[in-house]
């Protein structure tokens, strides 16, 4: 088995699938956000492990190693990052739901399947449990898009409650036309990479962040964000929820979070949030993967 490194840790080992013989029944399906991948969890996983929970990680469609890259990403003078279309263009919600169910199917033997969603990743995971909720025994949305109040996840980047947030100069070129919310992780401007890192990472160890970076990818297919998901109160609205908020979030304030799950139990009331505050950034799994683990577990 290889393993993934780890940032609390000195071993490199880079599974994202694991397991162990304990007396725990219950397997975490771990769904990432924006320009992230499987691999982001892979030091959780591994304090999951350590605590004798069983997990997956998920890559959605567009993420991972299976991500197309703009063709002049590595190139000198990035050629087209501004301009050309991303190849992600056509990943649709749908496609990113599949995924995440796929997923669920082959782990229902398990036993109890907790379904955690990071960010962006809280659309595709919802409308996974909105199609499927027999498959899903809890969710977790960690700083994650809940859309039980409003549909889009635009819908609440966009809200005067997320007015705080930081990172709108990260987007590089137009979505419309990209067909993509692009950054440029990679980038060789030092405001912009700093930038970067106050946004979604200011807590994780500064000689760490390069490291990090470099693991993201370049496109958001515009979909994730932009694609209304109906939710509906006898399918999602029946499993259990937490919601994980992270204090000091800059990506996603704390205030907006606290609207979406406001906005959710509202508009569902049968099974509210069960809310728990995590201190720190948007990437509690790159800064504290030990105490994310804990809080999962917990």
């Amino acid at each position: 088995m290889t393993r993934s490194p780890d940032t609390s840790a000195d071993h490199t080992d880079t599974d994202t699938d694991s397991h162990t013989d304990t007396d725990t029944d219950t397997v975490f399906v771990l769904v990432h956000g924006a320009w992230h991948g499987s691999w982001q969890w892979a030091a959780t996983q591994r304090a999951l492990v350590g605590l004798g929970a069983a997990s997956v990680a998920v890559d959605l469609p567009g993420h991972g190693f299976g991500a197309a890259l703009p063709s002049g990403y590595l190139l000198p003078g990035r050629p087209g990052l501004l301009t050309e279309r991303s190849r992600l263009a056509g990943v649709t919600m749908d496609d990113c739901a599949d995924a995440v169910l796929r997923t669920l199917r082959r782990v229902r033997r398990y036993g109890r399947v907790v379904l955690v969603a990071h960010s962006a990743g809280g659309g595709p995971a919802s409308l996974a449990a909105e199609r499927a909720p027999e498959l899903v025994d809890r969710i977790v949305y960690l700083s994650a898009f809940v859309p039980a109040g409003r549909p889009r996840f635009l819908d609440y980047v966009n809200a005067p409650e997320n007015a705080t947030a930081r990172g709108a100069g990260l987007h590089v070129g137009d979505p419309e036309a990209l067909g993509a919310i692009r950054i440029d992780p990679l980038s060789p401007d030092p405001a912009y990479v700093e930038e970067l890192r106050e946004t979604h990472y200011h807590d994780t160890p500064a000689g760490l962040f390069d490291r990090w970076r470099s693991a993201l990818s370049p496109d958001l297919p515009l979909a994730i964000p932009s694609t209304p998901v109906a939710l509906t109160a006898s399918r999602w609205g029946r499993v259990p929820r937490t919601f994980l908020r992270c204090a000091q979030d800059r990506a996603l304030a704390a205030a907006v979070q606290d609207l979406m799950i406001a906005e959710a139990d509202r508009a569902m009331p049968h099974e509210p949030f069960t809310v728990h505050t995590l201190p720190g950034s948007h990437s509690p799994f790159a800064a504290r993967p030990r105490e994310l683990a804990g809080a999962l577990v917990g």
